[in-house]
């Protein structure tokens, strides 16, 4: 799949209010040729997974530093499993603990990626995925 078919949903789950990161990522994924849709600040598991399903999305990229990851990504990835849209790439970034990565990825997150994170580095990720 080339990266000009690739169709992203940028998401920020919960209450944190702070979307400079997200929109960095949105950016950069734009400029490597993907479709980028962001959602705003403070969205519910629900809205996300509405989203994702109405925009017919390949990737779902969960951006948070609030710490709330743990309550809310395994919500969303219920959502997206009774949508019917368990199919979906889910990556995930922000202030996560490494303790926490496994366990974000025993539920379905194929990838956490830190602060710092080159953009480069996510788009291949991504593309490497969709090609599987």
């Amino acid at each position: 799949m080339s990266a000009d078919n690739i169709k992203v949903l940028i998401a920020k789950p919960g209450l944190d209010g702070h979307d400079r990161g997200a929109k960095v990522i949105a950016r950069g994924l734009k400029e490597a040729g993907m479709e980028v849709v962001y959602t705003g600040l403070r969205q519910t598991p629900e809205q996300i997974v509405k989203a994702a399903v109405q925009e017919d999305v390949d990737v779902i990229g969960l951006s948070i530093l609030s710490g709330a990851h743990g309550e809310l990504f395994p919500v969303i990835m219920d959502k997206l499993t009774e949508s019917g849209r368990n199919d979906v790439l889910v990556l995930a970034g922000g202030t996560i603990p490494d303790d926490d990565h496994q366990k974000l990825k025993d539920i379905g997150i194929r990838e956490i990626f830190k602060p710092g994170t080159s953009i480069g580095k996510i788009v291949d990720f991504i593309r490497q995925e969709m090609d599987e």
